[in-house]
């Protein structure tokens, strides 16, 4: 197959290139980076026929805008937004998520926001990009890695990313049973955490607010992190070690830390690596890739679990979504002239109302 080129038109609100992050720098204090929802980048890159690691554009937002050049392209989207087809004399035609696609040259795709949360993904056969430090993924905050390793920047109008010819033989596929809105949603059920590791420096009162209140997303939120707004945290006026810093020590992905202002700040992939405030809880894995989507003004409630439960829960969610990357069903064909169906709406609506038996009158 030859090599094509997925052209970017417009790059939305915050796109840029991630995979499954550079592990094992934290030490020198590189963060992981990687995308905010491994599962559905791994959900993208395996519809696209892709290794589920493999680099894959994140968007946060909507609102990108890409062209296959060279030759066609397969592409797969994961995430609840919906895409638009559009060719030149011809309507668009709107397909549903969780399934892959051809991208013929003259095509261009279309990526709303998402309905649920802030991000979705965009997967590409083929896509191969330089790693550094071992991955491909973009850390803003360091500058470098992404389609430009000596950059690490956003996408830009322009840009080209490098992948393979649609290969005829290959097939289209969907997820069988593709995630439900609640899934994605943080706002669905409480985002379960791990009391500490200074969750002492909060008197129970203190602790016992943080758990019971309500927590409202800011606009403050990026790949680095989510700032939360809700009833002011007090720290512990009593004990002079205990109080709203501490000597700095590791953080990780999850950690909820709460500054002197008593408002929290939930680390995300590109978080510090080190910090000197108290962490009152740690997201569990299993629920910080729903938390990490989430839009500006989500409303979310934290629920206390124990470290083994959470470990449980993580082990628990990576099967589930392993079987659900294991079941696809295949789809026709996508020619270049194909009738512009409005996939999202068929997918929507109820094709069976209206039945009768010509039996009961």
């Amino acid at each position: 197959m030859s090599q094509a080129v997925l052209h970017i038109l417009q790059p939305g609100a915050f796109a840029s290139v991630q995979d499954l992050g550079r592990p094992g720098w934290r030490g020198q204090g590189v963060p992981a980076s990687g995308a905010l929802h491994p599962p559905g980048l791994q959900a993208a890159n395996v519809l696209a026929g892709q290794p589920p690691g493999a680099p894959a554009i994140e968007l946060i937002g909507g609102g990108l805008v890409a062209e296959a050049r060279g030759a066609p392209l397969r592409l797969a989207v994961a995430g609840p937004c919906t895409m638009e087809l559009l060719a030149e004399g011809q309507p668009p035609r709107r397909l549903a998520p969780w399934r892959s696609l051809t991208l013929y040259p003259g095509q261009r795709l279309r990526l709303a926001a998402p309905a649920v949360g802030r991000v979705a993904y965009l997967a590409a056969a083929g896509l191969a990009l330089p790693a550094m430090l071992g991955s491909a993924s973009t850390c803003l905050r360091a500058g470098f890695g992404g389609h430009v390793p000596q950059e690490g920047r956003l996408l830009r109008a322009g840009d080209t990313l490098p992948a393979l010819a649609a290969d005829a033989r290959a097939g289209l596929q969907a997820l069988a049973a593709p995630p439900e809105a609640a899934e994605w949603d943080a706002t669905a059920a409480p985002i379960r955490a791990v009391p500490g590791p200074q969750a002492d420096h909060f008197a129970p009162d203190q602790q016992a607010a943080f758990w019971a209140a309500a927590w409202t997303l800011t606009r403050d939120a990026d790949r680095m992190g989510l700032r939360l707004a809700g009833p002011v945290l007090a720290h512990r006026q009593d004990d002079p070690h205990k109080g709203a810093e501490i000597v700095t020590d590791a953080t990780v992905p999850g950690a909820i830390q709460v500054p002197g202002h008593g408002q929290p700040i939930v680390l995300l992939a590109d978080g510090h690596t080190a910090g000197g405030y108290p962490k009152i809880a740690t997201v569990c894995t299993a629920d910080l890739p729903r938390l990490a989507v989430a839009a500006p003004g989500a409303v979310l409630r934290f629920a206390p679990v124990t470290a083994a439960a959470a470990q449980a829960l993580a082990r628990e969610a990576a099967q589930a979504w392993l079987a659900r990357l294991a079941a696809l069903t295949p789809l026709p064909p996508m020619p270049p002239d194909a009738p512009a169906l409005d996939e999202a709406a068929l997918y929507g609506g109820n094709l069976v109302s209206g039945v009768v038996n010509a039996r009961q009158p």
